[in-house]
């Protein structure tokens, strides 16, 4: 006997947000400790995404993460555009992260670019930075 789905796709679905509930990294101590949630929990999606690079580690998926390796030895005026567009494609990869602007520049040591920029998030704006060597 084959079972019936007649009328199983016309039937009303509800779309439910997942927790953003996870455990928290005590960066100072380097523990984990407690959990994080909402704000707290993005801040520290941001932190991750842009600190692991994309394709080097097995537990993580091909779709997290952001690929820096390839910007050693380019130039400044190639890679502060790609930073930005590399930065913006990894974090709007996390629903919970609606958008990513105000990006600045800093070369404060030769081979090396400090970049800042602020994430808004459904939570509220979060402000980042990370130091690239290329």
């Amino acid at each position: 006997m084959i079972p019936s789905t007649a009328g199983f796709l016309r039937q009303d679905f509800e779309m439910k947000e997942r927790p953003s509930l996870t455990y928290q990294m005590d960066m100072g101590a380097g523990r984990v400790r407690g959990y994080a949630d909402g704000l707290e929990a993005v801040k520290q999606a941001v932190y991750k995404i842009i600190m692991t690079e994309r394709y080097q580690y097995v537990m993580y998926s091909w779709n997290y993460g952001i690929e820096l390796l390839d910007l050693f030895g380019e130039p400044a005026s190639y890679v502060c555009p790609e930073l930005k567009r590399r930065i913006s494609e990894a974090l709007l990869a996390d629903d919970r992260i609606k958008g990513v602007d105000n990006f600045t520049f800093d070369f404060l040591k030769k081979g090396a670019v400090h970049v800042k920029f602020t994430v808004h998030t459904v939570f509220g704006d979060v402000s980042a930075e990370r130091e690239v060597n290329f």
